[in-house]
């Protein structure tokens, strides 16, 4: 099966993101990447999703250490009877899918996906581990290739020499736009990567994306964007999501907001990239997950504040759509106002597959 994450950078490709074998699931550490290059591995679902609520991977790692997770339990509860497999396994599906609240329903997607294909495999007498492995790849080329049609429309809207500011880590879209643009030969585009406290997704892995595939890239400070946008001339802001609501609103890391209200005053365009997630109707749907508070008073694990003083971190944040200037799709860019339409068109989500 040919693999759609090739000629991508190596924290992009299927097994260094998070991967079952031999009874384990190991995933890359991108707490600590790229000034190293570890793996946590774990030995059974509860781990995984242990991985998981300690941000071991963000963005769109989670879906397939999702998946992985899933194949994990199916090699745990390989010795029971059938209806006990599929009870372990449908308690294991919702329990990795609610490993974190914010994108609990995207990740339903993936586990429900794993569980059908889990009980096909029991029917037919298959290896249902190495079942999910496989529908695993299928769903990640996929949602491969759906990104990099999104990469090719967001391509269109940045000059060949002009200068794009990314928003945390949009993982499989920072790859296919840097490889969108090089085959548009738009090389000498440049990137601003807002360092994205308190886990760095920016500095460490945006930055280090682009820079694997080529590109231009520097990294400021999360208090840099609005001067860096008319300094440097910016183009256009971006962001992927971790859920773009029917009604237009974007959930995405805690940040994006006041860079989308810097973008509207020095007049240049915040482009989102994903489907419209027909699971969060309105942003009411969404439940923004509260993280360890003293997280925000430290630096790569250097205490930066005085004892006795509070801390405050909200891991997402809200941005209204009158601040969002299109959504990027795999199938062009919508109005935030106009969200239906993307399945009205006979368009499916990001994270819905049919296999």
């Amino acid at each position: 099966m040919e693999r759609a994450d090739r000629e991508l950078a190596f924290m992009l490709r299927y097994e260094n993101i998070a991967w079952f074998s031999d009874g384990k699931v190991k995933i890359l550490d991108r707490r600590v990447y790229p000034r190293k290059q570890e793996f946590v591995i774990c030995e059974n679902y509860h781990e995984v999703i242990q991985a998981l609520r300690d941000m071991v991977t963000q963005s769109a790692g989670p879906y397939t250490a999702a998946a992985s997770a899933m194949a994990l339990a199916a090699f745990e509860c390989k010795n029971m009877s059938g209806e006990k497999q599929r009870k372990y396994l449908q308690k294991a599906a919702v329990e990795i899918a609610n490993a974190r609240p914010t994108t609990a329903k995207r990740m339903g997607l993936i586990t429900s996906g794993c569980l059908d294909t889990a009980f096909k495999a029991m029917d037919k007498g298959e290896n249902i581990s190495d079942a999910i492995m496989d529908y695993t790849v299928k769903i990640n080329n996929m949602r491969y290739n759906k990104v990099y049609k999104m990469a090719q429309y967001l391509a269109d809207m940045i000059p060949a020499h002009g200068a794009v500011m990314t928003q945390c880590f949009g993982e499989t879209i920072v790859g296919q736009l840097c490889r969108a643009l090089k085959e548009q030969g738009k090389d000498g585009v440049r990137f601003f990567c807002p360092e994205t406290r308190p886990y760095f997704q920016g500095a460490r892995l945006t930055a280090t994306v682009c820079c694997d595939m080529g590109m231009d890239v520097a990294v400021i400070t999360d208090n840099m964007p609005a001067f860096v946008m008319k300094k440097e001339k910016v183009d256009v802001f971006t962001s992927a999501a971790d859920a773009i609501c029917m009604d237009g609103h974007v959930v995405n890391k805690v940040g994006t907001f006041q860079i989308a209200i810097a973008a509207k005053y020095n007049r240049l365009p915040y482009f989102v990239t994903g489907a419209p997630d027909k699971v969060h109707p309105t942003v009411d749907t969404v439940t923004i997950e509260m993280r360890d508070p003293k997280f925000s008073l430290q630096a790569m694990g250097v205490k930066t504040a005085a004892d006795g003083v509070k801390g405050y971190y909200p891991a997402f944040d809200i941005t209204p759509p009158e601040l969002v200037s299109g959504v990027v799709t795999d199938t062009g860019i919508y109005t935030p106002y106009d969200l239906e339409r993307y399945y009205t068109d006979g368009n499916m989500g990001e994270y819905e597959m049919v296999i």
